[in-house]
């Protein structure tokens, strides 16, 4: 008991004999002038995707050539009214038929609906690289 008691004496009087009051010392710096030098590199990379698309937004029917003639047929609707009518009739077109048999010729026929024509795709990857140079310079 005797022997507890005087390590619970000796733990206080440390406690109290170490605690010492704190202070600050005073930073001064030793240097009078000096540089500071840093360089950042950034790379990115951009994919672009464009899509472009294009629509007929009507019926089209054209002919070429030499040494044709056709038997007057019209694809046009007539007197319909434009409420009702929903497009050409493929098979009221005119027939075609070569003016001089024997001598050379030349056809060319097309038809559209509406709808779409064409779809343009074009893609990109772009790498970018930005770098940047830092040059700090300081004196006291």
């Amino acid at each position: 008991m005797r022997l507890a008691f005087l390590i619970l004496m000796a733990l206080l009087g440390e406690g109290f004999t170490f605690a010492k009051q704190a202070a600050g010392v005073p930073v001064v710096p030793n240097f009078t002038t000096g540089s500071l030098t840093s360089r950042t590199e950034t790379t990115s990379k951009v994919t672009e995707t464009i899509v472009s698309e294009s629509y007929n937004t009507g019926w089209e029917y054209s002919v070429s050539g030499t040494n044709i003639q056709h038997d007057g047929k019209s694809l046009s609707p007539g007197s319909t009214s434009l409420n009702s009518w929903t497009g050409l009739d493929a098979k009221n077109k005119p027939n075609w038929t070569i003016v001089r048999p024997g001598e050379a010729f030349q056809f060319l026929e097309v038809l559209k609906n509406p709808g779409l024509s064409n779809v343009t795709t074009i893609q990109r990857v772009q790498e970018v690289q930005q770098i940047t140079d830092t040059i700090s310079t300081f004196s006291q």
